[in-house]
């Protein structure tokens, strides 16, 4: 952490020390993770934090310039292509006066109730880094606040409304997805990495034309796409005359696909939840789709449904299938596969922001500082992840506390929550000032005067707050 936090070089260099503060007070917070809650960790409660919330407000201080560091580090730890996933997410706000607040459908709803939530809206990249056991963990590389823009009065003019009109469109969220995938190529071309290929894994929402025609060049990308889209072979012959043809005959649709038993299954192995798996798959290539436009030849796989069951005695369910489209016709079937899979770790990525560092926590109204203090947060915890992963490569023991007694198996990678607690075991360790965490005799469990000692509570304690 502190190796990655001294390359991170801020123009203001009067506000590093108050950043890098707050960087470790977003990881070990025990309270709400508020700009005073912060403030209180650092040990300024009893002095002037005016100026703690001035650095976010007046921007004057950069997230991007950890993003790069944390870039950096994971394009230089691995080789081959660069692989990223792209997502947005929501984060649950109640004023009315919070900048980029506004009622959005709540993902979390149930299928048959559309539900509303008052929430700001954010667009992350995470890039993929495979550790020393071959599993891959996303890293969040970028961060940023995408709001809708405000609708006018009744009253408003008509070049207000054509203003208004204006910025919605500009502010979709495909093309935020766009300037994102747009900024990430631009920035490898500036450092050194024009030559490797950059590799997007993005849901359907991203799987648009505002998407696929401003991919820029050297850009590959992974997408959902609809059961019923309608997809085109290439045309086998141009007219002697007239404008030139761009698709041909019809392709069948990927639920028609899906359904044909002329198309036999392909079983690929791909690695997936800390274990190797067989998935069964179809493939169809090349084709065009209106979206994409005549600049992308595409393949289209189908993923089919994947058989589980609840209990060893109960009843055989299927998931449903999935219908992938890659602008790389000839890229083999397993890596395509296998890249979009690792692109569920980004989801993991949001609900450790949201549980365990309470991104949203801060009751914070500047558009600056929205933007500011939830990057730093997300930077910390990006920078966490990432030193766990230097560490597992070195071999160095990132474990410093015994499992406790009902987590028979250590798990398959070290959680966030115990990265936090050893954390907080390396901060504060020295200041309590005892030897030995906790005493493994037996001891006599119905003993009437028990008492729990503090060494042994306190990282505990922090771990389950």
């Amino acid at each position: 952490m502190e190796q990655l936090l001294g390359q991170a070089r801020l123009d203001r260099h009067q506000h590093t020390a108050r950043l890098y503060r707050h960087v470790l007070a977003q990881l070990v917070c025990l309270g709400t993770h508020t700009v005073t809650g912060l403030i209180s960790v650092c040990g300024g409660q009893f002095r002037d934090w005016s100026a703690d919330y001035r650095m976010y407000e007046r921007a004057r201080v950069d997230p991007q310039a950890l993003f790069d560091v944390l870039r950096g580090q994971v394009c230089a730890a691995q080789q081959g292509p660069v692989t990223v996933a792209l997502d947005d997410t929501r984060v649950a706000k109640t004023g009315r006066k919070v900048h980029g607040a506004k009622y959005m459908r709540d993902p979390m709803g149930p299928a048959f109730r559309v539900n509303f939530i008052r929430a700001q809206r954010f667009v992350q990249t995470s890039m993929a880094l495979s550790g020393p056991d071959g599993q891959v963990q996303m890293i969040p590389v970028d961060w940023r606040h995408a709001p809708m823009p405000a609708k006018p009065n009744k009253q408003a003019s008509a070049e207000q409304w054509a203003h208004y009109q204006h910025e919605r469109a500009q502010a979709r969220i495909g093309c935020v997805g766009a300037e994102q995938i747009q900024g990430l190529r631009q920035w490898m071309n500036d450092n050194s990495q024009a030559q490797r290929l950059l590799w997007v894994n993005v849901d359907g929402g991203y799987t648009n034309s505002a998407v696929l025609k401003n991919l820029p060049a050297n850009t590959v990308l992974t997408g959902r796409i609809r059961a019923d889209a309608k997809l085109y072979h290439l045309p086998e012959h141009q007219p002697a005359k007239g404008r030139r043809r761009v698709y041909g005959d019809r392709a069948p649709t990927p639920e028609q696909l899906r359904k044909d038993d002329a198309q036999p299954w392909r079983t690929v192995k791909v690695h997936f939840g800390g274990q190797p798996r067989a998935l069964r798959a179809k493939r169809l290539a090349p084709l065009r789709w209106q979206s994409a436009g005549a600049e992308h030849d595409l393949q289209l796989i189908v993923l089919a449904p994947t058989p589980y069951r609840l209990s060893p005695n109960s009843k055989l369910l299927y998931r449903n299938p999935a219908y992938l489209i890659c602008t790389d016709p000839s890229a083999p079937l397993e890596d395509v596969i296998q890249r979009y899979l690792w692109r569920w770790d980004i989801e993991v990525n949001f609900r450790d922001q949201k549980t365990i560092l309470g991104l949203g926590d801060a009751q914070v109204r500047n558009p600056n500082a929205v933007q500011n203090l939830t990057a730093t947060a997300v930077a910390a915890y990006a920078m966490l992840l990432l030193a766990a992963q230097q560490c597992r490569h070195n071999g160095v023991n990132t474990q410093h506390l015994p499992n406790p007694k009902w987590r028979r198996k250590p798990p398959r990678r070290a959680t966030t929550m115990d990265l936090i607690k050893n954390l907080r075991h390396e901060l504060w360790a020295r200041s309590i000032h005892f030897s030995g965490f906790a005493n493994k005799q037996t001891q006599n469990t119905n003993h009437k005067k028990y008492v729990p000692k503090l060494q042994n509570a306190l990282f505990y304690a922090s771990h389950y707050t």
